[in-house]
């Protein structure tokens, strides 16, 4: 028998068809697709042809293509007639949604903001347009809400400009940096802008940094509005800010994400208080929510306020190159509604024995001795949260470090065993490796432990902490204390007698450029939550008064501080007066990108955790050209397949 068989004969079933090529649209046939590449060096949109069956994929809506082989995501930037392409188009092969999520405005910022921070516009996208939930994109949308009325100035007519401000928004683009009065007034003053854009028939977008903040001023806004926070959960979320996109309303409130809302017709940008790191994004490209609203307004023609009641050197950057006015009070106006602010010394302990029992100076003991008899509550602001989150050598002050990982060494109660922050082993065996000796003392003090000290000393009152574990929003009147780290200070409903600003020197002596404006930043919020001087209400601060800092916080003087912090800046070229970007990675791959850079002056290198770090500096008319060519860099080593390096462009910290 012939083993030899035909290859027809080898074959089962019908032979399989070619596949036939999909019919086109007729009608601007090409989509120009931000593609989720993952690479830098592909950082640009890319032509599909358009499938008839897929003729509904216009501008913003979510697609899947075919990049390089894989299924990956993208969204429509725009549809075209012809594409510059030499050769045949792959098709989209699939419409996720027909809804335009991708506002064209909003690619226009996203874009901006990628090219500002040396980052990818895919990167942008995914802060700027959260995931898709299909059950709420089906829901039927609701209708717009009406159009308010135009408010009153309110209080807003305590500032010379303040009407003329809130004039502005009705007609124009006003920008201001706007320096707030201290007390609890600023979440109203925010939703009276609002209010006033909104009723000129345009958009609004507030940012703050946290939903406590957000909170406060949604409960101010008198107008439709969407609060977008973190917290909200997937579906929630998505069913606000859908809304915005829908034009469903027209004002939104939130965190650092809200900066990207795709609020129609946009007037007026908000930001609150722009020194708090919060609204520094942390996930690349490490944007922060005041540059992001600051190009935002530029390229909407938007007004922008930025607010607070201390000043950072980027808005008085602002200020002094004219893109934007000051707004605030007289200094009749300040004094009417500040405290009594003092300052005294640690040294100050040594005199008042009765004093030492609660950690803090006489005359800070007396301010709260004083408001407690008032019935009044004192707020004592702590820098560091736990019990004693930091201990040394009670003999000569070596700190305290593990025996296996050199970390440092905590209590975290009165009668726990010291512990090893990092690793978690027991120390109780610990002796000093500088004199031998065993005891230990705190050389930084936590919250708790403030709160058990000042228990024993007003026995009568109730003491209630804030921070990290449970954060108070608000306090009743009555004879109570309350303990509270920086930013997680409670609002008391008729201010508090006395504030108590302990431990000045943790906030002061921290190795960073921006040490001083931080400290007096945390300073003026906590202080702004006491009552006004005519009411008794009084700020101590523990700290030398001869600093700076200090000497701000006694005249309430934010701008003042920051116009001396902007000339040392300038004094030493460093940002904002100039850009600066931060690279980081192994030692080789730094040297070979800093290498292909011909521009800037290079800080460094210097170790790092992740190998070393380098610091590029420029003037601050060169920082566009210098996001380029860091870009440029990364996208060739991308294109190599070379060692990663990792770049931050304007970094929150020089530390």
């Amino acid at each position: 028998m012939d083993l030899v068989t035909e290859p027809e004969q080898l074959s089962i079933g019908p032979r399989p068809r070619a596949k036939r090529p999909a019919e086109l649209c007729t009608e601007r046939p090409v989509a120009r697709v931000a593609v989720d590449t993952g690479v830098p060096h592909l950082d640009r949109p890319f032509d599909y042809a358009i499938p008839t069956k897929l003729a509904a994929a216009e501008a913003g809506c979510r697609v899947r293509v075919r990049f390089s082989g894989r299924l990956v995501d993208g969204f429509v930037l725009s549809r075209l007639d012809e594409t510059e392409h030499q050769g045949a188009l792959q098709p989209l092969q699939a419409l996720v949604s027909p809804e335009p999520v991708l506002a064209p405005e909003v690619a226009q910022l996203a874009r901006a903001v990628a090219d500002r921070t040396a980052g990818t516009l895919y990167d942008v996208l995914r802060l700027a347009v959260p995931p898709r939930h299909a059950r709420v994109e089906a829901e039927p949308p609701k209708e717009p809400a009406a159009q308010p009325v135009k408010p009153l100035p309110g209080s807003w007519s305590r500032y010379p400009a303040g009407s003329a401000f809130l004039e502005g928004l009705a007609t124009g683009a006003p920008r201001a940096v706007w320096t707030a009065l201290p007390g609890p007034t600023w979440p109203s003053e925010i939703a009276l802008a609002v209010q006033t854009c909104v009723a000129a028939g345009r958009g609004a977008v507030v940012v703050v940094p946290d939903a406590r903040d957000v909170e406060r001023v949604s409960a101010a806004l008198e107008v439709p509005h969407v609060a977008l926070r973190a917290d909200l959960g997937p579906a929630e979320r998505y069913r606000r800010w859908l809304a915005v996109r829908r034009g469903q309303v027209r004002a939104v409130v939130g965190t650092r994400a809200a900066a990207f809302a795709p609020v129609a017709d946009l007037g007026l940008v908000v930001v609150w208080d722009d020194g708090d790191d919060l609204l520094a994004e942390p996930r690349s490209p490490y944007a922060h929510a005041r540059d992001v609203l600051v190009v935002r307004a530029h390229l909407a023609g938007a007004a922008a306020l930025l607010g607070g009641f201390a000043r950072t050197a980027e808005s008085q950057v602002l200020l002094e190159t004219g893109w934007a006015r000051e707004l605030s009070a007289d200094r009749a106006a300040v004094r009417e509604l500040a405290p009594t602010v003092v300052g005294t010394s640690e040294q100050d302990l040594a005199r008042d024995p009765v004093a030492q029992a609660a950690r803090i100076p006489r005359l800070a003991f007396e301010a709260a001795r004083v408001s407690l008899e008032a019935r009044a509550p004192v707020l004592v602001q702590v820098p560091r949260r736990g019990y004693v989150p930091s201990l040394a050598c009670a003999r000569d002050r070596t700190p305290a470090r593990c025996s296996a990982c050199a970390g440092p060494l905590h209590a975290s109660s009165s009668h726990a065993v010291a512990a090893c922050r990092w690793c978690g082993k027991l120390a109780g065996d610990w002796r000093c490796p500088s004199c031998e000796g065993r005891q230990m003392r705190a050389s930084v003090v936590g919250a708790r432990r403030t709160a058990e000290e000042l228990g024993r000393a007003f026995p009568g009152a109730t003491v209630r902490t804030s921070g990290r574990d449970e954060v108070l929003t608000t306090v009743p009147d009555g004879a109570q204390l309350v303990v509270a780290t920086p930013g997680a200070e409670p609002v008391a409903e008729c201010g508090y007698g006395a504030v108590l600003l302990l431990d000045a020197w943790a906030l002061l002596s921290r190795a960073d450029l921006r040490a001083g404006e931080e400290a007096l930043r945390r300073w003026l919020a906590a202080a702004a939550l006491a009552k006004p001087a005519s009411e008794g209400g009084k700020v101590v601060v523990v700290a030398d008064h001869s600093l700076a800092p200090v000497q701000a916080l006694v005249r309430w003087d934010p701008a003042g501080a920051a116009v001396r912090e902007l000339a040392d800046r300038r004094a030493l070229d460093f940002p904002p007066v100039s850009r600066m970007a931060a690279v980081t990675g192994s030692s080789t791959a730094v040297s070979e990108l800093l290498a292909e850079l011909s521009i800037g002056d290079v800080l460094g290198p210097v170790p790092d955790d992740e190998g070393v770090r380098a610091f590029v500096r420029v003037p601050r008319s060169q920082g566009a050209a210098l996001a380029a060519a860091l870009k440029a860099a990364n996208g060739i080593r991308s294109a190599r397949k070379a060692e990663a390096v990792h770049v931050v462009m304007d970094p929150l910290t020089l530390a």
